[in-house]
C-alpha cells in the first residue's frame, strides 16, 4: 500500500494511530523486561524510551522516531519484525503494525494438525447439510456424513480437487461441470501462488494432469480464480434428485491455510426436504 497516495485526512489518522500504538507498547515494557539495566533515578514516563527500542531493534534513533511519528518513510518487513520482537508484539499486534506502516502482513505459516474437536462438532452438527474442512493443499481434513452422501465421497477420496476431476459420480451429478472445473482449477492456481515455497502444489498439479486430461487441458490455459467466499452449486443426485446449495467458504484463523465449507440449501428448491429424506433424519426446524 502506497501511503503517499492516501487522502490527507487518512494519512493523519494513520499517523495518530501508529503513534498511539507504538507508544502504548513501549509503555508496557520496562528495561528489565528486555534485559537492560534499570539505571539510577526514576522515569518521568513508564516503559522503554524510543532510544532504547531503536538500539535493541538495530535501527537508527531518528528512523524509529519517524516511524513512531507516522512519517512517510521507507520500511521493510525485516525492520518491522525487529521492532515487533523488541516490543514483544503478538501475532495480531505484528499484523497491525505492518498495516499501519503500509506493508502487507506476512502470511501465517500453515499448520498440519488435527481439526479441533469443537470444529468437528460444528461439522457434524451441520447435518443434514454438507460440510467439510480442507487444508491448503485441498486435502480433506474433516468431512461430515452429508457431504459424503451428497457429493459421493468415498473412503478413497482424500482431496477435494482430485475428487472433482477423477470421481466419476461427482462429475456426473454436478450441473455446469465445465464452468465449475475452470473455476476450481483457477482457485487452486491462485492458492499455489500464495505459497511459492511449497513444492506440494506443483506435485499435485502434475499428478492430476497425468490422471485427468480435462484438468491438464484447463491447467495449461493458466486460469486464475477469484477465491470468492460465496457460490451456488447444483447437483442432479442419483437418489435425491436436484439439489441446489449456497456454498460459504470460511478461513480458519486457528488453522492457517485451512478452510471450512458449509453448504446451505437454496430457498425455493426443495433441497432441504430432499436432504432430510436422503439422510433419513427429520428436517431442521427453521430458526
Amino acid at each position: 500500500m502506497d501511503i503517499s497516495r492516501l487522502p490527507a485526512d487518512a494519512r493523519q489518522r494513520r499517523s495518530a494511530e501508529i503513534r498511539a500504538f507504538l507508544r502504548s507498547r513501549r509503555a508496557r515494557l520496562s528495561p528489565e523486561d528486555v534485559g537492560m539495566a534499570a539505571g539510577s533515578g526514576g522515569r518521568r514516563t513508564p516503559g522503554l524510551r524510543r532510544e532504547e527500542v531503536a538500539v535493541l531493534a538495530g535501527v537508527g534513533v531518528s528512523w524509529y522516531t519517524w516511524l513512531e511519528q507516522g512519517r512517510e518513510i521507507n520500511v521493510s518487513g525485516d525492520v518491522l519484525d525487529a521492532v515487533a520482537r523488541v516490543l514483544r508484539l503478538g501475532a495480531a499486534e505484528r499484523e497491525h503494525l505492518y498495516l499501519l506502516a503500509g506493508l502487507n502482513p506476512p502470511q501465517a505459516p500453515p499448520v498440519d494438525r488435527e481439526v479441533p474437536s469443537g470444529l468437528q462438532r460444528v461439522i457434524d452438527g451441520w447435518l443434514p447439510r454438507p460440510a467439510y474442512v480442507i487444508d491448503r493443499h485441498w486435502t480433506f481434513a474433516a468431512v461430515n456424513r452429508a457431504a459424503r452422501l451428497v457429493f459421493g465421497y468415498g473412503e478413497t477420496d482424500h482431496s477435494c480437487l482430485v475428487s472433482f476431476f477423477t470421481n466419476a459420480r461427482h462429475r456426473a451429478s454436478l450441473c455446469h461441470w465445465e464452468d465449475a472445473a475452470r473455476e476450481i482449477a483457477g482457485r487452486f492456481r491462485a492458492d499455489a501462488a500464495r505459497y511459492p515455497d511449497d513444492p506440494e502444489f506443483s506435485r499435485i498439479a502434475s499428478d492430476l494432469c497425468a490422471a485427468s486430461p480435462a484438468f491438464a487441458g484447463i491447467w495449461a490455459e493458466h486460469p486464475v480464480g477469484s477465491g470468492t467466499s460465496h457460490g451456488l452449486k447444483t447437483l442432479d443426485h442419483p437418489e435425491a434428485g436436484e439439489l441446489v446449495f449456497e456454498c460459504t467458504t470460511l478461513p480458519l484463523a486457528d488453522l492457517p491455510g485451512h478452510r471450512l465449507l458449509l453448504y446451505t440449501p437454496a430457498p425455493g428448491a426443495a433441497t432441504e426436504e430432499r436432504l432430510a429424506a436422503l439422510l433419513g433424519v427429520p428436517e431442521p426446524v427453521a430458526g
